[in-house]
């Protein structure tokens, strides 16, 4: 069995801002903006090396939004900067209409995704972002797992034509993908081989995959697991390839079950191959107030969730 470890844990938001830094210095059309969270967003380093490509917005995530749009026109490619809430839900209608409509080459990247927002709760976490975003017609979604891949996904996009929804967080988590990795949009990439059950996993739910995948050995169960960064256009060569093998499969998010990744998953295995399915993902509920840690494990969104979720799903074969 391919196992995976870590020397150093980092947030996803760094990856963010260290990518875009990178981007400043290598593609004079990449512009930021932000609505009054650069600290958070880490855009310190490009607004003190590009302080002419910087716009700070202010709270107004809307305007942002609309002005994002407009910079597209000049043949400019924005990054817009916020937390996930305000750049998806506060904002809808201003993607919808100014940006997804007219497909503007906009990238919106959106930190404190999901419950690891922790402590600021459930007004400030949002767990329907990947739901509303991969609605939109022609809107790109991805959702990395490590500091790394992160950095190699922002670094990407600025090459990808048209609206991109990116996600990251804020809690340090393993770092345990290349550091020159190739990020390739709408390729999953599979960490280990395994014959008895498929897991599929997105953000910080892929580390713990490859955990659960430890303890699933130790009960003599091989679990395949795959890193599913890009939800849109997702990979569905790579799942249904993976289900022929297996017979049954795991979708593991930080996300509502509603709208999330699983429910992509299953519409590939429903018109394709049908084959039973386990979600691990919060279950039509808002978050609440704690540490990351404390939140992941109160909605079962850890190794200990997909194990069970794992031995749930092979009875059902």
């Amino acid at each position: 069995m391919k196992t995976y470890t870590y020397t150093e844990k980092k947030d996803t938001r760094s990856g963010f801002g260290d990518g875009l830094t990178e981007l400043g210095r290598t593609n004079p059309d990449v512009v930021a903006l932000c609505a009054d969270l650069t600290p958070s967003l880490k855009m310190g380093d490009f607004i003190k090396e590009n302080p002419e490509r910087f716009f700070q917005i202010g709270i107004a995530e809307a305007n942002m939004m609309g002005i994002a749009a407009g910079l597209t026109i000049g043949g400019k490619i924005p990054f817009t900067g916020t937390f996930a809430n305000f750049s998806t839900g506060r904002v809808y209608d201003q993607i919808r209409q100014s940006i997804a409509y007219s497909g503007k080459n906009v990238k919106i990247c959106a930190s404190h995704a999901g419950l690891t927002l922790g402590e600021d709760g459930a007004t400030h976490q949002i767990l329907e972002d990947i739901g509303l975003m991969k609605m939109l017609p022609g809107m790109t979604v991805i959702n990395p797992c490590d500091y790394n891949q992160t950095k190699a996904a922002t670094i990407a996009i600025a090459e990808h034509e048209g609206p991109v929804y990116l996600r990251f967080g804020r809690p340090s988590v393993p770092i345990f993908t290349p550091a020159d990795q190739k990020f390739e949009i709408g390729k999953a990439i599979q960490l280990t081989e395994g014959t008895d059950v498929t897991i599929v996993a997105t953000g910080h739910l892929v580390w713990e995959a490859l955990e659960a995948s430890k303890a699933l050995y130790e009960q003599g169960i091989s679990a395949e697991i795959i890193n599913i960064h890009t939800i849109k256009p997702l990979d569905e060569k790579a799942i249904l390839d993976s289900v022929a093998k297996t017979g049954c499969i795991v979708t593991a998010e930080e996300h509502n079950y509603l709208g999330g990744l699983g429910e992509s998953v299953a519409r590939v295995l429903a018109t394709n191959n049908p084959t039973p399915q386990e979600f691990v993902a919060t279950q039509d509920t808002f978050g609440e107030s704690g540490t990351p840690a404390q939140l992941m494990d109160k909605y079962g969104l850890n190794a200990e969730a997909i194990v069970k979720a794992a031995q749930t799903v092979m009875k059902r074969k």
